[in-house]
């Protein structure tokens, strides 16, 4: 804020210097021009920037203390004059300085601040002067298997020189103007954000389910889903699914060798098989853990043959990611077979600037996958979360055994396809054969996500839009079902797709 408080001071300084040529107000002045100058310093911009902010600065300044010795001479016009200026100066404020000098709120990746989409056509060497002269790097960002499909091979990651940490703003709309550039946007830092809490003690008998795994007595989620039901509803279907459905949990990976996941794993990449953090390996078993082993907790069938689950490692050994790891790993489950990816990930962003988000998730869905997001741990409104707030993906809020919302989970009411599945006090497992209970919408965010794949498995063609309109009609209403969503009816929701299959 130093630089705004400088540039303020040096407009007013200025504008009394024309109405008073006291020594007092040109010692103001010169103190403030230094106070700018220092201000200017502590931005961290490269000289070609600071020559430009200052030179546009002082033409501004200049206009501004022009328009006060004006209206010092002809008093009846003094008044419309002053106005004048001060809404010229709110005006400049808010429109240039705001947007462009100050840092930005959103967190980016420091690796490559800048998202950049190149118009169809058009090669990377038109704007490689440019780049050169601000001392910017760029590299491709995203490798579909199907380019024909999407413009996402169209997208370069741009790296702004770490000893430059304020030039974001002024970059996004300089590349943003060059004819060959077609959209230029932020390259939004990701994190996971569960919240560990104890057991809840709750007495759940697995013998109710058919099932012999412990750890099911703890979990009320079970109860409140009507796993009873939709185990019976599944052991009465006529043959076999039609295939064993692929869930991808996009997360800090999966303990592949975890007993109670091992059998229901299918890996990618080895490196992808390990989880340094534990949140990936928690959300895996929520998916899709073995059921009836004799070991820790169960999935949506008894005898495990409708999902698989695999990992796409996008965020650190910390949980921490970016806009670019994600659709890199949307990308890559879509094209190596995954039918669900699940997001339990995601950080503030604006819709309006999600577009890489949008092309992505349109080439997931021309792939025939469902997508389902976490809607963030912040209590308030998903439309400031990406990736939920993605057109095209469905998001979901976290409720308690009460079909409460969650303190923590965000509203989802002003999301076009959201609903709300358990996240309090969940267990489940987690790395070197344990377990533990988190919550977070990261755990309610796989239970949609399981069921997703146990429909895929029953009607492969299913889109994201038609399982949104089953969750939804056959869902219960929460204590706050506009915050929340319709929350998910798993024996409800099969029954209805096992009519519409007859």
């Amino acid at each position: 804020m130093g630089y705004l408080s400088g540039f303020l001071l040096l407009c007013f300084s200025l504008a009394g210097w024309y109405f008073k040529r006291g020594k007092f107000v040109q010692r103001l002045f010169w103190s403030a021009l230094f106070a700018y100058g220092i201000g200017v310093g502590t931005l961290g911009m490269s000289w070609m920037f600071a020559v430009q902010t200052i030179a546009r600065d002082f033409l501004f300044v200049s206009a501004f203390g022009g328009l006060f010795a004006w209206a010092a001479g002809w008093k009846k016009s003094g008044l419309a004059a002053v106005s004048i200026a001060l809404a010229g100066l709110f005006f400049y404020v808010r429109l240039v300085l705001w947007p462009f000098a100050l840092t930005p709120a959103i967190a980016l990746d420091t690796r490559g601040e800048l998202l950049l989409e190149l118009k169809e056509g058009k090669s990377l060497r038109e704007i490689v002067p440019v780049l050169r002269g601000y001392g910017l790097s760029a590299t491709p960002a995203f490798s579909p298997e199907s380019p024909e499909s999407t413009a996402l091979d169209n997208w370069y990651t741009v790296d702004i020189p770490s000893r430059f940490p304020a030039e974001y703003r002024f970059l996004e709309k300089w590349l943003s103007r060059h004819p060959a550039v077609a959209w230029v946007e932020g390259n939004e830092q990701v994190l996971s954000e569960p919240l560990e809490l104890g057991p809840s003690g709750e007495d759940n008998n697995p013998a109710r389910y058919g099932l012999d795994d412990p750890g099911v007595s703890r979990l009320w989620s079970f109860d409140r889903l009507k796993m009873d039901e939709l185990y019976e509803v599944l052991a009465s279907m006529q043959g076999q699914p039609v295939r064993k459905a692929l869930v991808a949990i996009l997360d800090t990976g999966v303990d592949a060798g975890h007993e109670d996941l091992k059998s229901n794993f299918r890996s990618l990449k080895a490196s992808w098989d390990t989880d340094p953090k534990g949140h990936g390996t928690h959300c895996a078993g929520i998916a899709a853990a073995v059921s009836n082993n004799g070991r820790g907790v169960a999935s949506f069938s008894r005898d495990n043959r409708f999902v698989q689950v695999t990992s796409v490692k996008v965020l650190g050994a910390g949980g921490m990611g970016s806009q670019k790891t994600i659709i890199d790993g949307m990308l890559y489950a879509a094209d190596h077979g995954a039918d669900v990816i699940s997001l339990s990930l995601g950080g503030p962003g604006t819709s309006s600037s999600q577009r890489a988000y949008r092309q992505a998730t349109e080439y997931t869905r021309k792939k025939g996958v469902i997508v389902v997001a976490a809607a963030g741990n912040s209590n308030r409104n998903a439309t400031n979360f990406a990736p939920a707030n993605t057109p095209g993906i469905l998001c979901v809020s976290a409720v308690d055994a009460q079909l409460q919302r969650a303190d923590f989970s965000n509203t989802v009411g002003d999301i076009a396809m959201a609903v709300a599945a358990p996240g309090v006090d969940i267990y489940s497992t987690i790395p070197a054969g344990s377990y533990a209970s988190y919550s977070g919408t990261s755990m309610a965010t796989p239970y949609v996500a399981g069921l997703a794949a146990l429909c895929k498995s029953i009607r492969p063609a299913l889109t994201t839009s038609e399982f949104y309109k089953i969750l939804d009609t056959y869902g219960l209403s929460t204590r706050q079902t506009k915050e929340t969503g319709k929350f998910i009816q798993p024996a409800a929701s099969v029954r209805a797709l096992l009519r519409e299959r007859r």
